[in-house]
């Protein structure tokens, strides 16, 4: 079983920044394909963003333009750079390794207005 640990989240006010990361235990970091989710009160968990083992991106609509996904494979670790936060953006976000179907614990990040 892969281990994923988020780290970063915290409480920003509108039009702020905050850096998420994802450490994971996996013995060969580089061949999977990771992505991001999150879980706003009340509503299902929905994808933001996701990269593929050769660095490939992909993005919900509604963060396209101020969130980055990033990898760096020597250190095991996703990034999820978001900017331009909004209140719409609050939630738990969570790590998701889908070759090992695993999810890290997740981390809170507030929007307020």
């Amino acid at each position: 079983q892969v281990q994923l640990v988020e780290s970063g989240g915290g409480l920003v006010q509108a039009g702020g920044s905050l850096r998420l990361s994802c450490a994971a235990s996996r013995t060969i970091f580089s061949i999977t394909a990771m992505g991001w989710y999150r879980q706003a009160p009340g509503k299902q968990r929905e994808p933001v963003a996701a990269i593929t083992n050769s660095g490939i991106t992909t993005y919900a609509d509604s963060v396209k333009g101020r969130f980055t996904i990033s990898r760096d494979n020597a250190k095991k670790t996703v990034y999820l750079q978001m900017n331009s936060l909004k209140p719409d953006d609050t939630g738990v976000y969570y790590c998701h390794d889908p070759g090992s179907s695993s999810w890290g614990q997740g981390t809170q990040v507030t929007v307020s207005s």
